[in-house]
Formats: structure tokens, sequence, C-alpha cells
């Protein structure tokens, strides 16, 4: 069901992705708990489903409950968790809260440089994401 979820955010069929990911993330948290790897990125994915239907207060809660949660379940340094904090700074970035957006990439990006080094891609990304949102 989340693949599928997954297949109609591309398409951007968003109210259908929300349909299913919303019984996913109702089915993981029922059966793994709410604190489980997978019930915390399939949460992360209808975040971003809200995102992209422009319900930013949604997304924003949903993504600083997964952040949290994954942050205190797995460290700040887990690839997870550095993952939800970016999702967390585009919705920020969508909010037009560019500094705190920016705040928390930099943070991401020093994370990901000092546990997986400057030339792996997701810093890569993340370094040019941040030089892109300052206008560099």
């Amino acid at each position: 069901m989340g693949n599928l979820a997954a297949t109609y955010g591309d398409q951007g069929r968003w109210a259908e992705a929300e349909k299913l990911e919303v019984q996913v993330v109702e089915m993981l948290s029922h059966i793994l708990g709410e604190e489980h790897p997978a019930t915390l990125t399939n949460m992360s994915n209808l975040a971003i489903t809200y995102r992209h239907q422009s319900r930013l207060t949604e997304a924003e809660a949903l993504q600083l409950q997964v952040t949290e949660t994954s942050t205190r379940v797995l460290g700040t340094d887990h690839p997870a968790t550095l993952v939800y904090m970016v999702n967390l700074a585009h919705t920020w970035r969508s909010q037009q809260r560019d500094e705190e957006a920016m705040a928390l990439m930099q943070r991401v990006v020093d994370l990901q440089i000092e546990t997986r080094g400057s030339d792996h891609p997701r810093s890569v990304q993340s370094l040019a994401t941040l030089n892109q949102w300052r206008g560099q």
C-alpha cells in the first residue's frame, strides 16, 4: 500500500496517496508501534503529501513529531533522522520561514559531513540545497 501511495504521489495524485498513507500509518502504528522506523518513515511520507497539498501546518506538525521521535529513538546522526530533518526544513521553506529552514539545513549538512564525509551524495545534495536557498 505504501508503494502504491508513492506511485500516486509520483503521478501528482495526492488525495489518493494521502488516503493510502493514512491507512498505512494507522496499521503500522497499531501493529509495530508509533516509534518503529517503518511507522516513522510512513508518517514522514504522509507529511510530504500534506506539504504537496499545501497543508503546511499539518505537514509541519507531523514532521516535528517524526523528527523528535526519530532523534530520541535512533539518534540525531542516524540517516533516517537526517532525512526527516531535511523534510522539515523544506516545509519551513515552503512556509517562508527561511532563516529556520536554513539553520536546520546547516545542521543537517554539518551532521552529514561529520558522519558520512563531505563527498557523500547526501552531504553534497544538502549543501547544494542550502547554497541554493542562500542564493549562492
